[in-house]
């Protein structure tokens, strides 16, 4: 393998690393500040891609189509927090039950809509070109997907560390009996930490559509890789997910030019060394029950 194309590799596992973050940082911060194991969490991703898709159709534009389907899954996300997901707190197996409940019902329900036809939705024109790397050719949109993970990797550290509701968040993972007393609305914060996590899985669902289509199964495919992120990086922290989401696209990209017959036993083999050396993962930390 020539250094253009190995250099290429590498730039491909980082664009699905940061489509991995987008998701699984959304799954991470719901099930580390909230507790909540929510197996719906893919279905956001495909729901926002779905609707994306609807919308570029419609001849809206790209842009357009983001921003309104990445505030469709957030509402969608409020909605199911409020109505559902607070009666359940505090009770793991009702959590799983409920949230994979939604999942088969979300994901029926995107099937009797859209149908079962694998669809794409296409690379915004500005961004629909390719760049030069040796003798091989790069697209720009996955540079562009790059550049939106690293984007979204500090805002979330400025959420973190330089905000109220960061200050708030980080309480609530330490301790969420001491900031209830402090007269801190938790439940107005769990339901934005719910509607913001939807939102950046819908995120995620948009800008992966031209990357890896859009169709029925997506929502599990993706959930399965989002939750060997979150289980390799830890809880606690956006880096978790971020370290883990690069390791994984990176991991998985070059598996499948190296070791394409088995290159997702790689990935599982990374998670059982990692949770063997550090059971909580890289960055992971112990949350309040």
């Amino acid at each position: 393998m020539s250094l253009s194309i190995l250099f290429v590799q590498i730039l491909t596992g980082l664009a699905y690393g940061m489509l991995y973050f987008m998701i699984a940082a959304g799954l991470t911060i719901i099930l580390g500040v909230m507790n909540v194991v929510n197996l719906a969490h893919g279905t956001f991703f495909l729901i926002g891609a779905y609707v994306a898709y609807t919308l570029v159709s419609k001849h809206l534009g790209f842009w357009l189509a983001l921003i309104l389907s990445v505030g469709v899954t957030a509402i969608l996300g409020l909605v199911i927090e409020r109505l559902l997901i607070h009666r359940v707190y505090g009770k793991e197996l009702e959590q799983v039950l409920l949230t994979f409940g939604l999942t088969f019902m979300l994901s029926d329900a995107a099937k009797w809509i859209w149908g079962t036809d694998i669809q794409t939705i296409p690379v915004p024109r500005v961004l629909d070109f390719s760049i030069s790397v040796g003798s091989v050719d790069f697209p720009a949109y996955r540079l562009f997907i790059v550049a939106v993970g690293g984007a979204l990797a500090v805002i979330l550290w400025l959420l973190e560390n330089r905000t109220r509701i960061g200050a708030i968040i980080r309480a609530g993972v330490d301790d969420r009996a001491m900031v209830t007393a402090l007269g801190i609305n938790v439940r107005a914060v769990f339901t934005g930490v719910f509607a913001f996590g939807a939102a950046l899985a819908g995120l995620g669902g948009v800008l992966g559509g031209p990357l890896i289509g859009v169709y029925t199964g997506l929502d599990g495919d993706i959930l399965v890789t989002s939750l060997i992120v979150v289980t390799v990086g830890g809880l606690g922290s956006w880096k978790g997910p971020f370290v883990g989401a690069l390791l994984i696209g990176l991991i998985d990209t070059l598996g499948k030019v190296w070791f394409p017959s088995f290159s997702m036993l790689v990935i599982f083999l990374l998670m059982v060394v990692i949770l063997l050396i550090r059971p909580r993962g890289l960055f992971g930390r112990e949350v309040a029950p």
